[in-house]
């Protein structure tokens, strides 16, 4: 089954910890609507940007992107 990351964006001289922080709040919406085989993490793209994301199933794109409303997504090559 393909994944999609579901990516925000961060940008500033704060974005590491904005993300980790977004991170967080990532995981317990997972543990609060008992989504199985998500994944969060986040990425220290530069010095002032940084990424929080969770990777989910094809299927469960649209609702989630609904319900988080991420900045952008992208497929994810397995």
């Amino acid at each position: 089954m393909k994944k999609v990351k579901l990516i925000w964006d961060f940008r500033g001289p704060n974005a590491d910890k904005i993300a980790e922080h977004h991170e967080i709040h990532l995981n317990e919406f997972i543990l609060t609507k008992h989504l199985e085989g998500c994944e969060t993490g986040v990425e220290q793209l530069s010095e002032m940007f940084s990424i929080a994301f969770i990777i989910v199933d094809e299927k469960h794109t649209i609702p989630l992107r609904d319900a988080l409303k991420p900045h952008r997504g992208e497929l994810v090559d397995e």
